[in-house]
Order: structure tokens, then sequence, then C-alpha cells
């Protein structure tokens, strides 16, 4: 059976989301990031990061990995991207120009869009947004994310409101699952009417829903 090894407080809401769009049976081992832990060393400690026999699975001590009847595989998007290829149908690429371009996008949100969201994100969730210093990394994060933000909007605008093919597939999950960091900020969307209805659209989904609802029921 395929597994994922994660916690859905983790970048494998990427491929879970995927999974749950794909009606894929699958195995969840839960394994926890080391940092949430006051001591993942000690005895009794839940599975996580640092624990030996994780890192028996994936050396770098990162979630999600994922097993696939033997086929072990890391980093969130290449699992995404594996499987939409091989389970996918119309959610996977259906030439190599398609998967080319499922590959861009998942790239251009890791690259261009991601490291100012997650500031965004974790100054919302740290409860930072309204002391001096976590405005000023939201506003600079804000003028960081126009451009790719800008990007994002005139391709949608053009593409008929999906990131590949004219119809929703594994770049969009990849992509929103980024562009979600942001959603705190809603001024980011101001003024991009074709991200703020593609965003929205993607987690109207019953696959977003299925994995957010559980993400949101697993602790913090």
């Amino acid at each position: 059976m395929l597994k994922i090894y994660g916690v859905y407080r983790s970048r494998a809401t990427r491929p879970i989301w995927l999974i749950e769009e794909l009606k894929l049976p699958f195995e969840l081992v839960p394994v926890i990031q080391a940092y949430r832990l006051k001591e993942p060393m000690a005895a009794g400690a839940p599975v996580n990061t640092l624990s030996p026999e994780f890192l028996a699975v994936n050396p770098m001590g990162s979630v999600p990995s994922m097993d696939d009847g033997g086929f072990v595989l890391h980093e969130s998007l290449a699992i995404t991207l594996y499987l939409a290829r091989k389970y996918g149908g119309d959610l996977g690429p259906k030439d190599i120009n398609e998967e080319a371009q499922m590959v861009q996008w998942s790239l251009f949100g890791a690259t261009s869009v991601e490291t100012p969201a997650l500031k965004i994100s974790s100054t919302i969730a740290g409860g930072k947004q309204d002391s001096e210093e976590g405005k000023t990394d939201i506003d600079v994060s804000a003028r960081l994310l126009k451009r790719p933000f800008d990007v994002l909007e005139k391709h949608l605008a053009k593409s008929g409101g999906y990131m590949v093919g004219g119809r929703f597939t594994v770049a969009d999950i990849n992509v929103a699952e980024v562009v979600r960091y942001a959603q705190g900020h809603a001024a980011v969307f101001d003024g991009r009417p074709a991200l703020k209805a593609w965003i929205e659209g993607c987690q109207a989904r019953a696959g977003f829903k299925a994995m957010w609802d559980k993400r949101t029921a697993e602790p913090a």
C-alpha cells in the first residue's frame, strides 16, 4: 500500500490533497517535525524527523516521504508529480509539454512564492502581526510577492483559470498549497481577481476539504 510519512501540519498536505482527489488508498505513517517537540530524542517521544527509524527512510530527516510498493521518494513536489504521472488521469500530464509546464509552475511556487508567503504565515501564526516587527515582516513579504503574484494573475486570467491545460491538475495543488501561506494577509489578493478566484476555487474542492478537515483535527 502507498505510504506517506509525515503529519497533516506539514508539506505532506500536498501529496495528501492529491491522494484525496484521486481517492487512492494510503497509509499515513505519523512522523512529527523534531522542532515541535521539547525533547525529540527522549525515551517515549513520538516518532519524529530525528528518530533513527525515520532517518532510515529519509536520511535528510524531512517530511513528507513516500513509499509506493518499495519505491521510496522524498520532497513533496517530487512526490506529487510522481503520483500524478502514475495515477493522476486528468490531474496528471497528457503529454511531455504539459509535464514540463507542471514542473515549471511547481518550481515557480517553491522558488518565487514560498519563502515570503511562509513568512506571512509564520508571523501571523506566532501572533506577531500587530507588532512593529511583524508589520514590517509582512509588508516586506507582500512586496516580495508582488511580481510572482502579478505573474500568476496574468497567467490565470489567460489560461482558463487553471495552471496547466485548462483543467485542475497537480500543478494547481502544488502552487495553491504555497499561495495558501499568504492568505492571512488579504491585501496581497487586492486587484488580483483571477488569483483570488483560483485559490478559492481550489480550496472549495472536495479533495482539499477532506485533507483540510483532517489537518484541522490534528493537534497543533
